[in-house]
């Protein structure tokens, strides 16, 4: 393997929609820095069964549904 080709792997702290945070190791961020996930497999449709919606905490699916609001088929 060449030297000082390949990017930082270290460890950080993932924090769950739940407040539940678990230890990996990555190539993202730095050390130490935690990464809060606004989806996960706890809150999204996909893995749940579609019994729990999504957050719009960007305000973008709100946006999009107003923008194409009088678009029907």
């Amino acid at each position: 393997m060449k030297a000082e080709i390949h990017p930082d792997y270290h460890t950080i702290t993932v924090k769950m929609t739940d407040g539940t945070e678990y230890q990996t190791r990555t190539t993202w961020g730095a050390e130490g820095d935690v990464m809060t996930l606004d989806i996960d497999p706890t809150s999204h449709p996909a893995w749940n069964g579609g019994s729990s919606r999504l957050m719009d905490t960007g305000g973008r699916v709100s946006k999009f549904k107003n923008k194409y609001a009088g678009l029907g088929f």
